[in-house]
C-alpha cells in the first residue's frame, strides 16, 4: 500500500472506531503529520487523561502507552510496535529500585515519567522534563527526596535548587551522545546561533545552553524568539520537524551524537525506539487493534496516585 493510501486507510479506521492518535516530538515527521496530538510526555499524559475516545493509539514508547493506560483503564491501549522501549526505563528495573527505596526509609520519591509502571508502583509523585523543576521545588526545603532514573535531570535540579537529591544512576542513551566538542564546533560555524538543551544531557553540555528546558519548552522558546534565526538543538532530532513547521524561517541545526575515532558519525542523534513507529504499523495495529497494552490492576491502582499528583501539580 503506497503512502497516500495508508494515511487514507489510518483516517478512516480511527473515525470508524473512534480512535485518538498520541503522537511524541520525538517520531517520524509522517507520524507526527497524522497524529491528533502532537506533545512530550506531560502533555500526552494530559491528553490521555481527559480522552473521549474508545481507543487510544500511542506512538511513542513502550511507558508511555503504560501511562495512557493507567490513566484510562476502561480504553483500549494500543501501540503500533511493542518493542518500542527506552533506554532510560531499562536503566531501572523495578525489583532493583523496589529494594533501593526499601533500604531509604522517610525519603519522598520522585520518579520520572520515563519509567515502566512498576517503577511508578513505588513513586509518590510522578514528574517530567517540564514539570520536574516546578515539583521539586513545591517540597519543603529540608525533604528528602529520591530522585529517579535519570542523573543528569536529577543533577540539573540539584544545581539549581541547592538540593541534594539521591539520584539513581540512570540515563538516556540519546541524550548522553552529545559532546561539548560538537557544540562548540557548530558555534563556530554558526555565530550568534543560541543553543537549545535538554536537561537529561550531561552538565558540561548543559552549561553550553541559552535555554534549557523540556522538548516542548524548547519549542516555545525558539518559535517565540524574535531575535535570533538559528538554533543549535541538543535534544532528539524529530523535534526539528515540529519547529521547522512552527518557524519555517528559521533554521534549527541538530547537535550530532558523539562517534568512536575512526567510526562514520550522522548528521543528528535519533532515538532508534522512537523510530520502530512507522505508518504501515500505525494502520496494522488500528485494524487489528493489537498490540495492545495491559497493566496489572493491582499495579494500575498503585501507580495512577503519583501521575494523578503529577497532573494536579501541573496545573
Amino acid at each position: 500500500m503506497d503512502k497516500s493510501k495508508l494515511i487514507a486507510e489510518i483516517r478512516r479506521l480511527k473515525q470508524e472506531k473512534n480512535a485518538v492518535i498520541l503522537a511524541h516530538y520525538y517520531t517520524l515527521g509522517e507520524i507526527q503529520d497524522i497524529a491528533d496530538f502532537v506533545g512530550d510526555s506531560l502533555a500526552l499524559a494530559q491528553q490521555a487523561a481527559r480522552s473521549t475516545a474508545d481507543i487510544i493509539v500511542m506512538c511513542g514508547v513502550h511507558f508511555m502507552g503504560e501511562t495512557c493506560k493507567i490513566l484510562c483503564p476502561d480504553k483500549k491501549v494500543l501501540v503500533p510496535d511493542l518493542e518500542a522501549g527506552c533506554s532510560l526505563a531499562n536503566s531501572c528495573p523495578a525489583d532493583e529500585f523496589g529494594k533501593f527505596v526499601k533500604a531509604h526509609p522517610g525519603y519522598t520519591v520522585l520518579s520520572y515519567v520515563n519509567t515502566t509502571a512498576a517503577v511508578k508502583y513505588y513513586t509518590d509523585i510522578v514528574v517530567t522534563s517540564g514539570n520536574a523543576l516546578k515539583i521539586v521545588n513545591s517540597l519543603p526545603k529540608d525533604e528528602k527526596i529520591i530522585f529517579a532514573p535519570d542523573r543528569n535531570l536529577g543533577g540539573y535540579i540539584n544545581a539549581v535548587t541547592g538540593r541534594n537529591m539521591l539520584l539513581w544512576d540512570g540515563a538516556c542513551h540519546v541524550h548522553e551522545q552529545f559532546s561539548t566538542e560538537a557544540i562548540l564546533k557548530l558555534k563556530a560555524e554558526h555565530p550568534g546561533a543560541k543553543v537549545l538543551v535538554h536537561p537529561e544531557c550531561k552538565r558540561p553540555v548543559v552549561l553550553l545552553a541559552d535555554k534549557v528546558g523540556s522538548t516542548a519548552v524548547l519549542l516555545q522558546y525558539a518559535v517565540a524568539d524574535t531575535e535570533c534565526n538559528d538554533f543549535i538543538v541538543a535534544t532528539e532530532s524529530g523535534i526539528l520537524h515540529e519547529m521547522q513547521k512552527q518557524a519555517p524561517h528559521k533554521n534549527f541545526i541538530p547537535v550530532p551524537p558523539e562517534v568512536s575515532e575512526g567510526s562514520v558519525g550522522c548528521s543528528c542523534n535519533e532515538c532508534a525506539y522512537m523510530r520502530l513507529n512507522t505508518l504501515q504499523k500505525l494502520y496494522d495495529c488500528l485494524l487489528n487493534e493489537k498490540p495492545e497494552i495491559e497493566v496489572d490492576p493491582a499495579i494500575i491502582e498503585r501507580a495512577k496516585l503519583p501521575i494523578d499528583r503529577m497532573l494536579e501539580l501541573s496545573k
